[in-house]
């Protein structure tokens, strides 16, 4: 690995950190070569937003709009 990635990686894994210990967020791990990979992750989102108590019409709309 050069000493740019290394340095990316770092810092990737001071933001996972950041996200998970700090923000309560649920790691997902490193998707980088997952069949399939996506920005914004459906089903996943669906979820969450149902469990919130948001409208299926909504989440529908915000999938389209997203």
């Amino acid at each position: 690995m050069t000493n740019v990635g290394q340095k990316e990686k770092l810092t990737q894994q001071r933001v996972i950190k950041l996200f998970t210990q700090e923000l309560g967020y649920r790691y997902l791990g490193d998707w980088t070569d997952r069949a399939n990979n996506r920005n914004i992750e459906e089903e996943i989102l669906s979820k969450w937003l149902s469990e919130r108590g948001v409208s299926a019409a909504l989440i529908a709309r915000a999938l389209r709009q997203l």
